[in-house]
């Protein structure tokens, strides 16, 4: 029998590598009209000026791959992005419209209210959330709430969880460790021993912590594989 050959380890290069590749796949207003899928599918979310777009932007390093309006709320699709080969695409990620912006009128919020939830809810392919929150501000009410809304999925180990703490570079060392360990301190609420759930400060500007989440990402989606340290 011959001895399988072993993978090689995933390193950050890699990983930056797979998420350059995404690129648009559809675009959809309610969630009926989205495609039915067997790939692993990542959600993006978080408050409308809490940097999301740029955030998607950025781990895939392009400028305009997801669209970062200067008025924020203007996103009101659910927006799929295919990764991988383009002939053998292995993972999907999807935005999700921004909330909590005030300026929406209600009837608008409350339809993207009950979309968000029935997506988080029932999407059969989700398989990680990504939830990004502005470092300066911290959880706020509305990201409790989803939080608490998708507890039950990340409690059974259904789905995976991640907390972007936005805009780091806006904090000093003593204020980004006070942000980090009240978001901590918060998750463990919700975390069981099936549970993967983490956070990490990131910014966009100086490029902090994109290779660290590109590796959670990749691990996400293709299963645990050795990770190179060089």
């Amino acid at each position: 029998m011959n001895n399988p050959i072993p993978e090689a380890p995933v390193t950050e290069k890699l990983a930056l590598a797979w998420t350059h590749t995404a690129r648009f796949l559809t675009t959809a207003s309610q969630l009926v009209h989205l495609p039915a899928t067997e790939l692993p599918e990542i959600a993006f979310v978080g408050r409308s000026n809490a940097g999301k777009s740029t955030a998607i932007n950025t781990l895939a390093q392009q400028k305009r791959l997801a669209f970062a309006s200067k008025t924020p709320g203007r996103t009101q699709h659910i927006n799929l992005f295919e990764l991988g080969p383009k002939d053998a695409a292995d993972a999907l990620f999807a935005d999700l419209p921004g909330y909590g912006y005030a300026a929406v009128n209600k009837s608008a919020k409350q339809r993207w209210q009950k979309v968000m939830a029935d997506y988080l809810e029932v999407r059969r392919s989700l398989s990680g959330v990504v939830l990004m929150v502005d470092s300066r501000l911290g959880l706020t009410d509305l990201d409790r709430q989803l939080l608490e809304f998708v507890a039950a999925r990340v409690a059974t180990g259904e789905i995976k969880l991640l907390v972007l703490l936005t805009k780091a570079d806006k904090l000093n060392r003593k204020e980004a460790d006070a942000a980090l360990r009240a978001t901590t301190e918060f998750l463990a609420g919700m975390t069981t021993e099936t549970s993967d759930v983490s956070v990490t400060l990131f910014s966009a500007l100086k490029k902090q912590g994109v290779g660290d989440v590109a590796l959670v990402l990749h691990e996400w989606t293709h299963g645990a594989a050795e990770v190179a340290t060089a």
